[in-house]
């Protein structure tokens, strides 16, 4: 790596917290900055974090003088939670902040954090070379941010490198999303199959993700598109099955019939209209019914290794937890 600072938009977050780290821990690089409207998950030494907003103009001045590799992890991303608007005014519009900035600062390497919702919901396994069938906004949304990072690339062909990563659902140290929550349903027992037990969730561990981005950026391809995801192909019943060997907890059996899930979920939605405010939806219920049969080709083929699988990778989270059980 040429350049000798690298700013990560986004980079409070989840990936970005994980991704910082193992960069202070490498010395990949002499600066790093953190570019974010967030506190951080959790603070990395050394790093300089700016409080800014990419839906904005991005001064090129923002983070002193380049030349930086950038890393665009910045999105509004939970679905169902915004107004459609919403997605394209964070992913579309900071897309393309992001990429003037480095234009204006001259960055020659910049990596793009896209999503597994571009393929959509799917049954049948879908790799890199598989149609983008999103049914959301938040997937077209990243879609057309996928193509803005392309056209900047394209208008310095030769020199410009870029990594679009497609990961799918991370979990690790501080995810505080749904493999959180599934780990807190399962401890106190409360956790039912939502019509099946055999739905396909791609999921990956997070210091293997961020492994899979320095490798890929060493290819120095032009262009770079790849899925990221565990090879393995894990049923909301092996995920539950791995917190339980791991955790301690007892496994789940009860499978509640989806139509009855759907009619529950009704109701929560006319609580809701009626002031009683919950985050229990039709959508949300469909989308833990529903496959994401994403899978990774151009990773193992470029002879990435990974280092943890299902079961691995939950024991990494558990024993780096300091309060709980997976933090």
């Amino acid at each position: 790596m040429n350049a000798r600072k690298a700013v990560i938009f986004g980079g409070a977050g989840f990936i970005g917290s994980h991704l910082l780290a193992h960069l202070a821990e490498t010395h990949h690089y002499d600066e790093l900055y953190s570019v974010d409207v967030g506190k951080p998950r959790f603070v990395v030494e050394g790093v300089r974090y700016e409080n800014f907003d990419i839906r904005d103009p991005i001064p090129a001045e923002l983070c002193g003088e380049g030349p930086f590799d950038i890393f665009n992890f910045a999105a509004v991303h939970t679905t169902p939670g915004h107004e459609d608007w919403e997605y394209y005014w964070t992913n579309v519009q900071g897309a393309t902040n992001i990429c003037r900035f480095a234009s204006e600062v001259g960055a020659d390497r910049l990596l793009f954090t896209s999503t597994m919702t571009v393929y959509g919901p799917t049954e049948t396994p879908k790799d890199e070379d598989a149609a983008l069938e999103p049914v959301n906004a938040y997937g077209r949304s990243k879609i057309l941010a996928e193509n803005i990072h392309r056209l900047w690339q394209s208008e310095r062909a030769d020199t410009r490198r870029l990594t679009v990563v497609r990961p799918g659902v991370i979990y690790g140290l501080e995810e505080r999303g749904n493999f959180t929550r599934l780990s807190r349903m399962l401890k106190r027992r409360r956790f039912v199959f939502p019509g099946r037990t055999d739905t396909i969730k791609a999921c990956g561990y997070v210091e293997d993700l961020v492994s899979s981005m320095m490798f890929a950026q060493q290819r120095n391809e032009g262009v770079f598109v790849y899925n990221f995801c565990h090879p393995e192909r894990y049923t909301s019943a092996d995920i539950c099955a791995a917190f339980s060997r791991v955790g301690g907890y007892p496994e789940p059996r009860f499978v509640v019939p989806f139509w009855l899930l759907k009619l529950a979920a009704f109701g929560f939605e006319i609580m809701s209209a009626l002031g009683l405010k919950n985050d229990i939806n039709r959508a949300r219920v469909r989308k833990l019914h529903e496959s994401t049969n994403m899978v990774p080709k151009r990773l193992p083929e470029a002879g990435f290794s990974y280092r943890y699988d299902l079961q691995a990778g939950l024991l990494k989270w558990k024993s780096a937890s300091r309060f709980q059980d997976f933090d």
